[in-house]
């Protein structure tokens, strides 16, 4: 029986011909049945060795009854994961990676069937996405920035209070994170925990990178997002996605994503441990992780003091407060959770670290 493979791909190039030979970095898997049995599709995963050509991770392979279904439903593989079993997910829907495209499709786990779906905004890819009845509540520095009105405020005098601490702002800081993140220039950046979006617009909008995910907990701070992005109209057509996601459960798979940004988040995160583990599972080898949060200070953390500071970890602990670390703790995390290559800049309080996936 003749068999035509079609390829339905999220990247702007062209299709390959239908009659091409299959790259050599393709792991091929045909379902070849008679014409009277379902037709079942895979998911083949490869990295294109150009980091400056547009990443895709998955392709729907169908025999030719299904093209044309293939071709008006764009069903294909996408850059996202299930956040359960971290298998590829399977989108249905208008083809492209900009706002409107990504929020008029649907994604589906082809192994736990899990679905998801944009809501409001943007799309939800945590693991208690589509729950009606169970309820999470996270500690509290993580629910306050859920709030309307630290969402609202947070561009809007709150991040401006960060240059007491030695915070150079927002220009200087994203400048400093682009050189750290040169080596990876074409790849596919997601910025973690990106609240209202300060720095997930800047690189979507300088066009560094294939892709700019922004990713956060806080549905309102995604919504924040999306309004300031609706005011500049260059985002509409960019390749930039809004999506909600645990940083200790990210949705995507191993070995996949370019380059890791987290703003002004170690010291929010429940447990920094777990989240720098998966930042370092979804790294790509030679991919590169770069964060920014206050260094723990007498000013911040009054158990600062060696000896104090177990102490201040128990407090910690019990009054939800946020986590400040020493610079050498930070480094410790990262190389104790497989990244090399560790750098940092400080000022005062202010430190910007960054390492690489071996």
């Amino acid at each position: 029986m003749a068999v035509r493979a079609v390829i339905a791909s999220p990247s702007p190039s062209p299709s390959p011909s239908p009659s091409a030979p299959f790259p050599p970095t393709f792991r091929r898997k045909l379902h070849v049945c008679p014409s009277s049995f379902p037709v079942r599709s895979t998911v083949l995963r490869f990295h294109q060795a150009s980091s400056r050509q547009l990443r895709v991770y998955g392709n729907a392979v169908a025999l030719d009854p299904l093209a044309k279904v293939l071709r008006n439903n764009s069903e294909e593989a996408t850059y996202f994961a299930c956040p359960i079993c971290y298998e590829p997910l399977i989108r249905k829907g208008p083809p492209g990676f900009n706002l409107p495209a990504i929020y008029r499709s649907g994604f589906k786990c082809q192994k736990c069937n899990k679905t998801f779906s944009s809501r409001d905004v943007f799309l939800d890819l945590t693991v208690t996405s589509g729950m009606k009845e169970y309820n999470e509540i996270k500690p509290v520095r993580t629910e306050l920035f859920r709030s309307p009105l630290v969402s609202f405020l947070y561009e809007r005098g709150w991040r401006q209070n960060f240059n007491r601490s030695g915070f150079p702002g927002p220009e200087e800081e994203f400048n400093m994170a682009q050189e750290y993140f040169e080596p990876v220039a074409g790849g596919l950046l997601v910025d973690v925990s990106c609240g209202s979006g300060l720095f997930s617009r800047k690189f979507a909008k300088s066009g560094s990178y294939s892709a700019v995910i922004a990713l956060d907990f806080s549905e309102n701070m995604l919504r924040q997002c999306y309004e300031f992005s609706k005011q500049e109209e260059s985002l509409s057509n960019t390749n930039f996605a809004l999506v909600r996601a645990d940083v200790s459960r990210l949705p995507f798979a191993s070995s996949s994503v370019d380059a890791v940004h987290a703003g002004a988040a170690l010291h929010c995160w429940p447990s920094p441990s777990n989240a720098v583990a998966e930042i370092s599972r979804v790294l790509r080898s030679g991919g590169v992780f770069v964060g920014t949060t206050f260094l723990s200070t007498r000013l911040n953390n009054p158990f600062s003091n060696g000896l104090l500071r177990p102490l201040g970890q128990f407090v910690s602990q019990t009054n939800s407060s946020y986590n400040y670390f020493k610079e050498k703790e930070i480094e410790d995390l990262c190389k104790s959770c497989g990244l090399i290559n560790y750098s940092s800049k400080v000022q005062q309080a202010f430190i910007m670290f960054s390492a690489q996936k071996p």
